[in-house]
């Protein structure tokens, strides 16, 4: 069997394909090892250098036509270079929305002719945005015509199927995983930071933090960011530090020397700040998260047993929250161990991996 994996051309997805077998970083990947030990696969960023100018240039045009009519785009230059290779291969593993709608467009028009499996990361914020009866109608059809729809959130599941309609494929949900032993307890390392923030996701919601930290200049605070989020950031308390773009090995070390991990996120249907949730878990870090619909349901978390689940967008909560875990050590330590159970139990990267082999080879 065949299987190629439609990735989203990013600096971080190169360095992770340049990265050893094992790092860390590898997760950005979405289980290309794992499923390449049971399959042949093959990738869109097997080229060093960027797009062909033909491919930008057709993407560039592509994209007009589509957004013109009141439709949503993508990527198509890094897929269109990769046509034989897509049409050669068993199935596609859309593993993105940014390449995932342009192969499902391209599918739609019979350039890709084999089956594909889309993977749906925030589709829903994509498709309320499309204008007219006869654009959505379209992309209806085009979403059919996946052999099935993946999602790491049960919400995101139901919500495609309403959308779908009669006639859909198949809409799985699969829980997302973490590396259990990449990621796992440093019980010699001393806290050195109070509260931990870490994210690159648009919703992550650090003005939120802000506040907490302008209320609390007794406690350190320290948000880790993409540069993009960091520049949105102004006016930080002096008890706030932040740091951008750092590699994953080194978020790991900030996440064992932090006392509490707080990960505040905006209402919306996909985002829950899932992947540094699991990873600090993983870590037995005692987490305060943002009880999205994303997390909600299907990862077993539990407000006060593994976790600290707060509303969205409440800072108040949030705040109490911090505190309860910084002033009761015993409580935040059960907490953490309990995290690290839950996702060894049921959310561990094998068992990601696996479900979506089960997905793909059938």
């Amino acid at each position: 069997m065949s299987v190629f994996f439609a990735l989203r051309d990013s600096p971080e997805r190169r360095a992770a394909l340049s990265a050893g077998a094992g790092a860390p970083e590898r997760y950005r990947l979405f289980g290309l090892d794992e499923i390449g030990r049971r399959a042949r696969v093959r990738h869109n960023l097997e080229r060093d250098a960027p797009a062909p100018g033909w491919a930008r240039a057709t993407s560039a045009a592509l994209n007009t036509l589509v957004y013109g009519i009141g439709g949503y785009g993508g990527d198509f230059a890094s897929i269109l270079p990769s046509l034989r290779t897509i049409n050669s291969a068993d199935v596609v593993f859309s593993t993105v929305d940014t390449v995932g709608l342009p192969l499902m467009l391209l599918r739609r028009a019979g350039v890709v002719r084999v089956p594909v499996v889309y993977t749906a990361i925030g589709l829903p914020e994509r498709l309320v945005q499309l204008r007219g009866a006869r654009v959505r109608r379209s992309y209806v059809d085009a979403l059919r015509r996946a052999r099935a729809l993946v999602s790491y959130a049960e919400s995101e599941v139901q919500w495609l199927r309403d959308w779908l309609g009669d006639g859909a494929p198949p809409v799985v949900f699969v829980p997302f995983g973490v590396d259990t032993k990449a990621f796992r307890p440093k019980t010699a390392v001393t806290p050195e930071i109070d509260v931990l923030s870490v994210g690159a996701d648009p919703r992550r919601d650090f003005e939120l933090l802000r506040t907490v930290a302008a209320r609390r200049p007794e406690l350190s605070f320290r948000i880790v960011a993409s540069a993009d989020n960091a520049r949105a950031l102004t006016a930080l308390p002096a008890n706030v530090a932040v740091e951008t773009d750092i590699p994953l090995t080194a978020v790991r070390d900030r996440l064992a020397a932090a006392r509490v991990v707080a990960l505040p996120v905006r209402d919306n249907s996909y985002s829950g700040a899932t992947t540094t949730l699991l990873q600090a878990m993983a870590m037995a870090r005692p987490v305060v998260v943002s009880r999205t619909d994303a997390i909600a349901a299907g990862y077993g978390l539990e407000d006060g047993v593994n976790c600290r689940l707060v509303p969205p967008g409440d800072s108040d909560a949030l705040e109490h929250a911090i505190f309860e875990l910084l002033t009761g050590a015993d409580a935040a330590r059960a907490l953490g161990i309990r995290a690290r159970e839950t996702v060894e139990r049921s959310l561990s990267w094998a068992r990601y991996t696996d479900a979506l082999w089960d997905v793909l080879s059938g």
